[in-house]
């Protein structure tokens, strides 16, 4: 069984009308980069998960979780 780091990136950006360029500038990241944490291509450093989580004003646990496939 494989273990992945899966978020909610996309749907809490996409539910407050952030574009990918706007969050990306906001927690100092490249587009690119939003992009490959949306897909679950990347999975952020705790530096990064927590700027995100502070972002959203959540607790980290609540955007990123562990998954299984």
């Amino acid at each position: 069984m494989r273990e992945y780091i899966a978020n909610q990136v996309c749907e809490l950006r996409n539910k407050r009308g952030i574009t990918q360029e706007a969050f990306a500038e906001a927690v100092s990241v490249s587009r690119q980069t939003v992009i490959a944490i949306e897909k679950g291509k990347y999975t952020p450093s705790v530096h990064l998960a927590l700027a995100i989580a502070q972002y959203f004003k959540l607790p980290v646990e609540k955007i990123f979780k562990i998954a299984r496939e």
